[in-house]
């Protein structure tokens, strides 16, 4: 099959090494890391205008290397080819390999706070701190104040201004594909700077190569032409409709 990967940036390595070994022929498109940042809506206008692009009489599906990511996914609608999305929450899941184990991490782990490289090299910051930066938190007191008010600046630094107010560890996932260790003694560095626990996890490349190779079972939502995504909230994660 000629397939057409559309992948968040954050996953650009371990994209590129399953592509390299897939049995298909597979053209890989990587968009910004920043459309998180722009809210659900703006995220989603973008994908589909990147699903659109696609020119049905060259390929056979088109995959999504994004999880439902704060609903930035539910509403994308398959035109002439299929789409194929894992079913996930976000994007640590694919990391880790299945939304299971993730699942099960979270409710053992409270508190945590995930890195890999591609959210070192290129989220360019913490995802809370960017969140932090377009708000305008890491002003000072005064400086929100002004632009907000007082009683509005006290509740943004109270709720949002300190991150050791939700998390109190910071894991690595490896996914032993990285060339050196600098990621991990970068990751290591945060978890001290905030006073963190570290701790290493391992990887696992899986679910990510399976998106590119099949079978698709149902660890993925296959949409029809026709269909559109839309969240279940519950484990299934998103299943389609007709659009």
């Amino acid at each position: 099959m000629r397939l057409r990967l559309i992948a968040c940036e954050i996953l650009y390595r371990e994209f590129c090494w399953a592509v390299a070994r897939s049995i298909h022929q597979v053209d890989a498109d990587f968009l910004p890391k920043g459309l998180h940042d722009l809210g659900a809506d703006p995220m989603r206008r973008r994908l589909q205008e990147a699903i659109d692009r696609t020119d049905p009489s060259r390929y056979d599906a088109v995959l999504l290397g994004y999880a439902l990511c704060g609903m930035g996914l539910a509403g994308l609608r398959a035109r002439a080819l299929p789409l194929v999305v894992p079913r996930a929450h976000d994007c640590i899941a694919l990391f880790l390999g299945s939304r299971q184990r993730y699942a099960e991490y979270f409710r053992s782990h409270a508190g945590t706070y995930f890195l890999t490289s591609g959210w070192i090299e290129r989220g360019q910051d913490l995802p809370q701190l960017a969140i932090q930066q377009k708000l305008g938190l890491r002003r000072s007191f005064e400086e929100l104040a002004a632009r907000y008010g007082e009683d509005n600046a006290r509740y943004l630094v109270e709720q949002l201004g300190d991150l050791r107010r939700h998390y109190r560890r910071l894991a690595f996932i490896r996914m032993g594909i990285e060339p050196e260790g600098r990621f991990e003694e970068m990751a290591r560095g945060e978890a001290e700077r905030h006073g963190w626990e570290f701790e290493r996890l391992e990887g696992d490349l899986s679910l990510i190569r399976r998106l590119v190779d099949g079978p698709w079972d149902d660890d993925f939502l296959r949409v029809p032409p026709g269909g559109r995504i839309v969240p279940t909230y519950d484990e299934d994660i998103v299943t389609w409709e007709a659009s």
